[in-house]
């Protein structure tokens, strides 16, 4: 199996280019060979570390997510959130070209970099990882989401296992990883003076927050697509 590989490529208002270039190990889904030599102080595992985070630092000195993320905060120094940019993401089967503030392009890779980082609490995501969509809309995520997690459960039946067709396991998955974004926030804010990269979590998390609610719902955002099947 070929290495997956998802580039971004920004173009930022002065008209120069930035470029982040992910590699993802095809089988489990995780990037590989993307972490500088020299990782900032902000990446250590031990600052700000999440409270729920089953890592310790003797077996894992950064935290998998925020060095994953070094690449990403270096170009945010450079725009504000509202800045306009043009953002490329190139796979190979497709293209995808928009035009969109800063603050939403960068939230579109780093929500990409969360899934596939090795971080434990956000492993949940790699099948739609797999399956990027960028600059998916809420309505999307959210059955994109709920797709995954009943794909999930499945499987987990096929082999032998209980199925958690009542998502209970997605809304806690997601209020973990509200926890995660919290962290992550502070060690953002410590690693640049600039609210592009803040920002763009928190259009992350605004989803991570809407997700359980959505559940309790019974997803009643998009019940309406599957009116072929609620008919005898």
């Amino acid at each position: 199996m070929q290495t997956i590989e998802i580039r971004y490529c920004f173009r930022l208002p002065d008209h120069s280019m930035r470029e982040i270039a992910l590699h993802l190990e095809p089988e489990h889904i995780q990037l590989t060979g993307h972490l500088p030599d020299q990782l900032p102080d902000w990446t250590r595992l031990d600052f700000e570390q999440c409270t729920h985070c089953p890592l310790t630092v003797d077996k894992v000195p950064h935290c998998p997510f925020a060095a994953s993320l070094v690449g990403v905060i270096d170009i945010s120094r450079e725009v504000l959130s509202h800045d306009e940019v043009e953002v490329t993401v190139i796979t190979a089967e497709r293209a995808i070209r928009n035009r969109t503030t800063a603050q939403r392009g960068i939230s579109a890779v780093m929500g990409l970099i969360s899934a596939t980082s090795g971080c434990p609490h956000t492993r949940f995501l790699k099948p739609m990882a797999r399956y990027h969509l960028p600059f998916a809309t809420e309505e999307e995520t959210l059955y994109r989401a709920a797709s995954m997690y009943l794909l999930a459960q499945y499987f987990r039946r096929l082999h032998g296992g209980n199925a958690d067709l009542d998502l209970d396991g997605l809304a806690e998955f997601y209020r973990n990883l509200q926890a995660v974004n919290q962290s992550m926030m502070q060690r953002i804010r410590s690693a640049s003076q600039k609210d592009a990269a803040a920002n763009a979590l928190v259009l992350l998390d605004l989803f991570a927050k809407a997700m359980p609610y959505s559940i309790e719902d019974s997803l009643e955002e998009v019940r309406y697509l599957f009116s072929a099947y609620l008919t005898e």
